[in-house]
């Protein structure tokens, strides 16, 4: 059982990648989602429910795994930053024109950027122990990333 709840906090293995492995998760995520939105185009809601599912399902394995290194909230534990990444990509559009890429590809580094440097309250909810905390402070910054991302959307629809 703690193999599986291991495997499931790294993203099977990918945060045992040695470099960026946060970085790693969060661009495989975009790409993902834009490829499933672009083939697929699903409700919103279909997100939002399997970002529910993520969130949930990560705490007790992000629980698990952080007993299993032996230290809070290791690198390897990159659960968190894919549901994070996916609420930062919600309600974008996904088809093949440059104005879409580009959506994608700030929402992937905005997104970045709110999980590094973790703006009040993100720093204060990365203090929460256990897998809760280690997933609830993506969720602020993906929070963060939406709106910010959906922000720069409204502003260049006005100005262009």
């Amino acid at each position: 059982m703690k193999k599986i709840a291991v495997l499931i906090a790294t993203f099977f293995n990918v945060g045992r990648f040695p470099i960026a492995p946060g970085t790693l998760t969060s661009l495989i995520i975009t790409i993902v989602v834009f490829l499933f939105n672009f083939f697929v185009n699903p409700d919103p809601l279909v997100m939002i429910i399997a970002i529910v599912i993520i969130f949930l399902g990560g705490i007790i394995p992000s629980a698990i795994a952080e007993e299993y290194f032996g230290q809070k909230d290791p690198h390897a534990i990159v659960i968190d930053e894919v549901a994070g990444q996916m609420i930062s990509l919600l309600f974008l559009p996904a088809v093949l024109s440059f104005n879409s890429i580009t959506a994608y590809a700030a929402g992937f580094f905005v997104f970045r950027f709110f999980d590094i440097f973790k703006p009040f309250p993100v720093r204060q909810a990365d203090r929460i122990k256990g897998g809760f905390g280690i997933m609830f402070d993506d969720v602020l910054a993906g929070l963060y990333s939406l709106g910010t991302i959906h922000l720069l959307i409204y502003i260049y629809r006005t100005l262009f």
